[in-house]
């Protein structure tokens, strides 16, 4: 298939170019915002989610095939795994309370590989075997193989799928999912998810060989490019390797209505890099990180780790004559060599063919950091323990292997998977020790009611850190050690995926009241598979 007709057809994101990102709900038969909630009366002042979800009784059903595709979308091509023949994959919709059934078919050939979709951020209380991670719930599922997963969406909000084989959603398997559910804040327009993503041109499985390869100069690839909603432009100039490449690929494009509240879904689903977003003379009201509704606050600027959600409202007060630039900016503390990924707000009177002349924010933020602590409060208030049943510190670090790779630890221990023992079928089983397999990373906790985890980070690497299975109290985060002191221990920030900072540490708790084997992992893709990820046992897994 030429360049041009790739361009042309649904096997990059967008239909067209003139074309606007269309608003939510895409899919549901029943209007969520209708007069009748499907979650009855609960609210997000009055409902505990973590006790108080609902149960509808209704059934999301989607059909997933995985294959191999051909893709250009900042005008580069490149051979990757698309979901549905889309890039990104379908948006997966659901009310709170549904329960959510994905037949996914694995036709991944020339060559064949296995994969496995996790469903991040969700709790998946009562089906751990459905989590989606192999070795952990799992085996892969094989290539001509296909396998039903069903859970519950039990909680609301905005998150996304992707592989947890290997580094494999790099390779294009991630989409957005999206749990409609009580409003924290009034918005008139939902725009849908906003999917931030640094692009690698290389194929997933070269970058991994060379990340845990021997070549220091290679531990860190640079991405090529960063995209919203998969799309971006690229200097074809810059290739030399003969592949094809089209210059002015085009941009994602959205419309504001004037004077009206649109919600915006940030997701950032990168492989490494840490994201800044922002809109050009537009202020940004944060309503939700991950899955946990906040008090609102504004800011310009709003930073996402890997893994990591924010929905923001934007009120559309620009002039109807003009456009503005909406803009993604990957972080100093990542590696790119184009970090500014760029999209379009058309007001209705605004010009199709010129581009926008707005002018950035100044960001003042961290670069390597999450808003503070003190700016982000649940929007239900929940008091965590403030004497846990179990404290386990892990200290991060990387070293070279005695034949000259390079992985990362967490308490000096590399983790490895073992396809043929997933670690939850064994703990079923009642075997939850595994001295002779200590790369597995194991903690089990038994059926201790709280659990705390202090992390220490003495690298130079940022590592946004992702807990499987339950949604962590942030309790304290920063640069140094801590010093014992829990921000807002009344009501901490909770969310399923916290930044650590270099030479930082991060204080999370949670309550161990979800039966699993759980992973604590960091979600860049290069760390991840060299090694920075742990299990943890709770309740002895029964469930």
């Amino acid at each position: 298939m030429s360049l041009a007709l790739l361009l042309q057809t649904g096997l990059i994101a967008a239909a067209s170019a003139a074309a606007f990102t269309p608003t939510l709900p895409f899919f549901l038969d029943q209007n969520p915002f209708a007069n009748n909630f499907p979650w009855g009366g609960r609210t997000a002042h009055n409902t505990n989610p973590y006790t108080q979800s609902p149960t509808t009784g209704q059934v999301r059903s989607y059909d997933f095939t995985i294959k191999r595709g051909t893709i250009a979308p900042d005008g580069y091509q490149k051979d990757v795994m698309l979901v549905n023949g889309q890039f990104p994959g379908p948006t997966i919709e659901a009310n709170w309370g549904d329960t959510i059934q994905v037949n996914v078919h694995n036709e991944i050939i020339g060559p064949e590989e296995g994969t496995a979709l996790h469903w991040h951020g969700l709790l998946q209380t009562g089906s751990p075997w459905e989590d989606g991670v192999p070795a952990v719930q799992q085996c892969p599922i094989p290539p001509g193989e296909s396998l039903q997963y069903s859970f519950k969406a039990d909680l609301y909000g905005t998150s996304w799928y992707h592989s947890h084989y290997s580094a494999q959603y790099v390779g294009g398997l991630f989409g957005p999912m999206i749990i409609y559910g009580p409003k924290n804040a009034d918005y008139d327009i939902d725009l849908g998810p906003i999917l931030l993503t640094d692009y690698f041109h290389p194929q997933y499985y070269d970058l991994i060989q060379e990340v845990m390869g021997t070549d220091p100069t290679k531990f860190t690839p640079r991405s090529e490019n960063n995209l919203i909603n998969g799309k971006m432009d690229y200097n074809c100039s810059l290739v030399t390797d003969g592949t094809p490449c089209q210059n002015n690929a085009g941009l994602s494009k959205f419309q504001f209505t004037p004077g009206k509240k649109h919600r915006l879904r940030l997701i950032n689903a990168s492989a490494e890099g840490i994201q800044k977003f922002s809109i050009d003379g537009h202020n940004l009201t944060v309503m939700a990180n991950d899955f946990v509704p906040i008090q609102p606050y504004q800011t310009q600027v709003v930073t996402l780790g890997v893994g990591q959600r924010t929905d923001v409202i934007v009120e559309a007060n620009g002039l109807v004559n003009e456009s503005y630039w909406m803009r993604s900016t990957i972080s100093t503390c990542s590696a790119t060599n184009q970090p500014d990924a760029l999209a379009i707000i058309y007001y209705p009177r605004a010009s199709k063919t010129l581009k926008p002349t707005s002018t950035a924010w100044v960001d003042t933020a961290n670069e390597c950091a999450n808003d503070p602590l003190t700016s982000t409060t649940p929007f239900f208030p929940i008091t965590p323990a403030s004497d846990p049943a179990t404290t386990i510190t892990i200290d991060i670090g990387s070293y070279i292997n005695a034949t000259g790779h390079h992985l990362w630890k967490m308490n000096n221990s590399s983790f490895r998977a073992d396809y043929n023992a997933p670690l939850l079928l064994l703990a079923k089983a009642g075997n939850t020790s595994y001295p002779n397999s200590p790369e597995w990373n194991v903690y089990n906790t038994g059926s201790n009611g709280t659990i705390r985890l202090i992390v220490n980070n003495p690298t130079p690497a940022v590592h946004p850190m992702h807990l499987h299975g339950h949604n962590m109290y942030v309790l304290a985060e920063g640069p140094g050690t801590w010093d014992g002191t829990v921000t807002n221990p009344q009501n901490p920030q909770r969310r399923d995926v916290q930044l650590l900072q270099k030479e930082g540490y991060i204080v999370v708790q949670i309550d161990a009241d979800n039966p699993g084997v759980w992973p604590f992992h960091c979600h860049i893709a290069w760390h991840v598979s060299g090694g920075l990820y742990v299990n943890i046992i709770v309740s002895g897994a029964e469930g």
